[in-house]
């Protein structure tokens, strides 16, 4: 009697080792291409899979326009162009009040190195992605004869979070360490990159309580640089919003500007430079005009 549903002839070994291949291959992709570095000045790191995302335009405000910060610009400043020459320079933290201009200062740098001619590029990594920072420093140490600034915006971190033996390691410590054509800049508004509770529970629960605490807030220390940012004064306040009103031509009268940019303020329960942004913004914007 004829079999009226024949079984599929069995695959031949070659096509079983295709699949496997290919089964393989999507577990473990090719490593991606070398970025192209002249295609920015600016990157933004993505592992899994690992890349450098170009950005075309950073957004960052001029140098001039930070005020009330004088002393940690003038050191980052110098501390930056030290290193875009290619001599040795401090990795940097900058903690502090929210809104001060602390992230704002990083690109602002990088925009003064480059506008030297320095061959200095910006790569972003996120706090979240800290756990890839190794595989990041050897894709950038294979290019020796670029300098690299690394940026970490808002670091911090929390209970059970092992984020930050990553980069302890990077900081000082690993065998390999950091490139020498990579500096890191991070920016907290922790001194110690932690919440004070979190170092008193480890403090309390921990066998040696000190200890604890020590493996902790050793992170910050290997910051070579720590400049700290305050909230500012009302005079520092209203100096930063007349800065943006000249450079952007708005000529109004000053008693106005006063008057307003204290009501602002007092609406917000805060007094920085994000929120002297804001107002501006806000001023700009009702005069029709585009900033």
């Amino acid at each position: 009697m004829n079999d009226m549903n024949p079984r599929p002839a069995a695959p031949t070994a070659e096509a079983a080792l295709g699949r496997m291949a290919d089964a393989l291959e999507r577990l473990a992709p090719p490593p991606a291409p070398a970025p192209d570095f002249d295609a920015a000045d600016a990157f933004i790191w993505h592992p899994d899979p690992d890349r450098l995302e170009p950005v075309a335009q950073v957004a960052r405000v001029e140098i001039e326009r930070l005020v009330g910060i004088d002393r940690a610009r003038d050191t980052l400043v110098a501390n930056t162009l030290q290193f875009a020459r290619g001599h040795a320079a401090n990795n940097a933290l900058l903690w502090g009040a929210r809104g001060m201009g602390k992230s704002s200062l990083v690109k602002a740098v990088h925009a003064e190195a480059r506008a030297e001619g320095l061959p200095l590029t910006l790569v972003e990594i996120a706090r979240d992605d800290l756990s890839s920072v190794a595989r990041l420093l050897k894709m950038l140490g294979e290019v020796p004869e670029r300098r690299f600034l690394l940026f970490c915006d808002d670091l911090s971190f929390v209970a059970e979070d092992a984020q930050y033996k990553s980069l302890k390691a990077v900081l000082d410590g690993g065998i390999a360490g950091r490139p020498a054509n990579v500096v890191l800049y991070a920016t907290s508004n922790r001194r110690h990159l932690m919440p004070r509770e979190m170092i008193d529970n480890e403090r309390a629960t921990a066998i040696h309580g000190g200890e604890a605490v020590e493996e902790k807030v050793s992170l910050s220390d290997r910051f070579g640089l720590w400049l700290g940012f305050h909230p500012c004064s009302q005079d520092e306040y209203l100096a930063m919003i007349r800065g943006y009103c000249a450079a952007a031509g708005l000529d109004l009268p000053e008693e106005q500007i006063r008057a307003e940019a204290i009501e602002w303020q007092a609406t917000r329960g805060a007094r920085s430079g994000r929120v002297a942004w804001q107002f501006f913004t806000d001023l700009a914007g009702r005069r029709g005009l585009a900033v």
